[in-house]
């Protein structure tokens, strides 16, 4: 099964594309914010990182930055 790890702040999207998702069959771990995506990151593994780009204290782009440095090979 696919696992996706989805970065979103605004609630009601970020519920949409969660249950969207999981309804589509994917494994979905869903966070309001990039700062909160980092202790999943570490600790489980992810197929795709799906990302809003404006989010408070961590932005889109920053989360990606940081995936790219805790697993370079993905």
């Amino acid at each position: 099964m696919i696992r996706i790890l989805l970065a979103e702040d605004e609630e009601a999207m970020r519920t949409y594309l969660a249950r969207a998702l999981q309804n589509a069959g994917y494994d979905v771990v869903a966070v309001d914010r990039g700062t909160e995506a980092i202790p999943h990151l570490r600790t489980q593994s992810f197929d795709l990182l799906l990302s809003d780009i404006v989010m408070p204290e961590m932005d889109g782009i920053e989360l990606a930055q940081h995936c790219a440095e805790i697993s370079p090979e993905t």
